[in-house]
């Protein structure tokens, strides 16, 4: 029984690996377990790291940081070999025409042979050049497995890209037409430099279309002639809000459709993974289902780590006939069941029921008053008490120090309070149920933090005073008071790790010009430069005497430039926001050429797609939340995935002898607990419960319901079609002849 290949098979579905990378002997087999541990992950991971952090050290380098060419081209030389170490494992595992076919793989070495040639070229010569390619090194990290999402936030990008430029190009089109206008209007005032040309006209309409030179650029011919405002209004009413709300409706639009697809596309792809384990998985004696042996089997390569009792609860949660067989229709639901975590359901109502009458009694009334809505509203209302003081309190604040070495009394009270309302909590719900609520471990996190903050004022620790300004945190509890600000809130959660990996795909575009960047504005921009351009105030840098007093007039844009890695961050983070970014354009174009105005306007398209999306993102997530939340109002989402079952004492015996028959007698304990457990309270059966968080894959199958039947029925006649075709090809890879390979692929059972 090959139970290797068909946990292999559900963890290329669980992943979304495409089945064509899927190993087909016992040779690509160990290259394909060698290339899939967390310890070639990490090293994946830190060799990208290391490649994408040597722009701290390379020329030009941030000055704390700078290492010496010899030193930083050997690390790179060091980085690019463990890569081609990590791209000869994959070819092992892939084969040859597999690996020249995954698009993917194949950019990945042709940048590694750049990189290459290059990094031996610097070696030689000792000098460094112009780089360019090394805006290409993110594509390392793009590759790592830790990066999966990223990968998704690009390609969805990419995806989305059709409808964008359709919308862009109308944007543009609108732009030259009133470039011209622009040009033929104004440039007759010669006291109007933003229409002098037509160059200039383009230029300071892009600029317009951020509204960061408004209204600057109108004032001139406004000053000449008021019916010039006129242009101004039409071109922002079409441009800004028209145009740019239609591009985000489009994109909206599209990302709606491609995260349907996307969902749909990864749901019929774990159902193919599942209809391959499983018919690695059944037996010509049994073709009509897997029994606990060979499940138990597939387990223990799948998830090793999981204990004999999750995988026998697994086993019966899965097997909704009760029968000896999981059947193919249950098997459809591996996924949803494999992860969770079991738990034995306690046999007493609340921690306390053991204790003596008095004690029992005692914490029973306290339980009974932290769930009293007065007591909830009671807390809700000295939450609010305590924001208007601090509210009061800071508004009163003068400038300079504001931390007095006594410490407020009113710190004290409120903080007391809360300490007594953890307190209360804690004892009458008990340390486990109190935190395994999301807004309780915040509460406690916060008192947490404000007793710290205390503890800062009261002995002095100056270093740690920024605690105290998190007492505000506490506020956010009123926001459980009304249903729409807990929907916000959840979906803001939600959102955190998406955000995280949307957030790490911008800094990946920032990479990639920040590179660009300092390859061609490195050193540009100084103070008193730009002399001769528009944007001249900005950079100055003078002192002169005013009576007995020296005045120093200081434009601190000239920060703003591109001299190392971290400046070109904070650099390109101005001109994601957009505020007075012309600024900065108009004083790198004055010192190089008007060239490179489209360096800084490609920028503003590229952020302004990635932030497109983002918004996108978090419009989809609120609205199908809330459209989730409509459907069923009735469900409480909160509590996560929960599934119950119960387990005989004759079960777990049973369960113990089968181990003990296959020599796995030290599995056993945990299931020796539960025997125990009943004999203690004369049970026959014990209930345990098993739980997940709830993931929006759970919320689309509710959501996308009865659509979820019709694609299961197209992709059966989708599959039954291919069958015939398909069958000769397929006829070695569900059985994977060599010896070798089935060898390695036995369990212990």
């Amino acid at each position: 029984m090959n139970y290797q290949e068909a946990a292999i098979y559900l963890q290329e579905g669980e992943n979304n690996d495409k089945f064509f990378t899927h190993p087909k002997n016992a040779k690509a087999l160990a290259a394909y377990l060698f290339a899939h541990n967390h310890l070639f992950y990490l090293m994946e991971l830190s060799t990208a790291l290391l490649l994408l952090l040597l722009s701290l050290c390379e020329a030009p380098a941030v000055p704390m940081l700078r290492l010496g060419i010899f030193v930083h081209a050997t690390l790179e030389l060091f980085a690019l070999i463990v890569v081609v170490f990590e791209l000869s494992m994959k070819m092992r595992w892939l084969g040859f025409q597999t690996f020249i076919r995954h698009k993917r793989t194949m950019v990945k070495t042709c940048v590694l042979f750049v990189q290459f040639i290059e990094a031996i070229v610097v070696l030689v010569r000792q000098t460094s050049h112009v780089r360019i390619t090394r805006a290409l090194r993110c594509i390392f990290l793009v590759d790592c497995r830790y990066c999966g999402a990223v990968r998704r936030n690009l390609r969805q990008i990419f995806q989305s890209l059709p409808p964008f430029i359709d919308i862009l190009l109308l944007l543009l089109f609108f732009m030259v037409i009133f470039a011209i206008l622009g040009f033929y209007l104004f440039s007759p005032n010669h006291s109007d430099p933003y229409f002098n040309t037509l160059e200039n006209s383009l230029v300071n309409l892009f600029v317009l279309l951020t509204t960061s030179n408004f209204p600057d650029v109108m004032m001139p011919s406004y000053a000449r002639n008021p019916w010039s405002c006129v242009f101004f209004i039409v071109y922002l009413s079409i441009e800004l809000y028209f145009i740019m709300n239609l591009l985000l409706a489009v994109v909206f639009d599209t990302f709606n459709d491609i995260e349907k697809r996307k969902f749909k596309s990864l749901l019929l792809h774990k159902r193919t993974a599942i209809q391959h384990a499983y018919r690695l998985l059944i037996t010509k004696q049994r073709p009509s289902g897997i029994s606990f042996k060979h499940f138990e089997g597939l387990l223990r390569f799948y998830k090793p780590r999981m204990c004999a009792r999750e995988r026998y609860l697994t086993f019966k949660a899965l097997n909704q006939s009760n029968t000896p067989l999981v059947s193919l229709k249950d098997f459809y639901n591996f996924y949803e069941v494999v992860g969770l975590k079991w738990k034995a359901k306690r046999n007493r109502e609340h921690w306390f029921d053991d204790l003596p009458r008095t004690a029992f009694l005692i914490f029973k009334g306290i339980n009974i008053l932290v769930k009293s809505r007065v007591f909830q509203y009671t807390m809700y209302t000295v939450v609010a008490v305590n924001g208007i003081w601090i509210l009061v309190e800071t508004f009163m604040l003068q400038g300079g120090n504001f931390f007095s070495r006594n410490v407020p009394w009113s710190y004290i009270v409120f903080l007391t309070i809360y300490g007594v309302e953890l307190l209360l909590k804690t004892t009458g719900l008990g340390p486990v149920e109190y935190l395994s609520s999301g807004w309780n471990l915040f509460d406690f996190s916060v008192t947490l933090f404000a007793f710290l903050g205390l503890m800062a004022l009261a002995f002095n620790m100056e270093p740690f005073y920024f605690i105290v300004v998190l007492r505000p945190l506490q506020l956010l509890r009123l926001f459980k008071l009304k249903k729409r600000y807990r929907n916000v809130l959840d979906t803001m959660f939600e959102l955190f790790p998406r955000m995280a990996s949307l957030g790490l795909t911008l800094l990946i575009f920032y990479y990639c010009f920040a590179i660009v960047g300092m390859e061609f504005f490195a050193g540009v921009v100084y103070p008193n430069c730009c002399n001769t351009s528009t944007v001249a105030d900005s950079y100055r840098w003078v002192n002169h005497t005013v009576g007995n007093k020296t005045v120093v007039e200081e434009g601190y844009y000239y920060l703003n430039n591109f001299d190392n890695i971290l400046n070109s961050f904070v650099t390109l983070f101005e001109l994601t926001v957009v505020n007075d970014w012309y600024i900065i354009m108009e004083g790198v174009t004055s010192q190089t050429t008007h060239w490179s105005r489209l360096y800084f306007m490609i920028f503003y398209i590229v952020t302004m797609v990635v932030m497109t999306i983002i918004v996108a993102f978090i419009l989809d997530a609120f609205v199908f939340r809330m459209n989730y939340t409509r459907k069923n109002q009735d469900s409480e989402e909160d509590n996560g995935i929960v599934l119950e079952k119960e387990i005989s004492k004759e079960e777990v015996v049973g369960i113990i002898e089968l181990y003990k028959r296959s020599s796995a007698a030290t599995e056993t304990t945990q299931l020796q607990k539960i025997v125990l457990q009943m004999d203690k309270y004369g049970q026959t059966s014990t209930l345990f419960l098993g739980r997940r968080s709830r993931t929006k894959s759970d919320l689309s199958m509710k959501m996308y319901e009865e659509e979820i039947q019709e694609w299961y029925e197209e992709h059966s006649r989708k599959e039954e079609s291919q069958t015939p075709s398909q069958e000769p090809a397929s006829a070695p890879n569900s059985s994977l002849k060599p010896l070798s390979l089935r060898q390695r692929s036995q369990t212990v059972i």
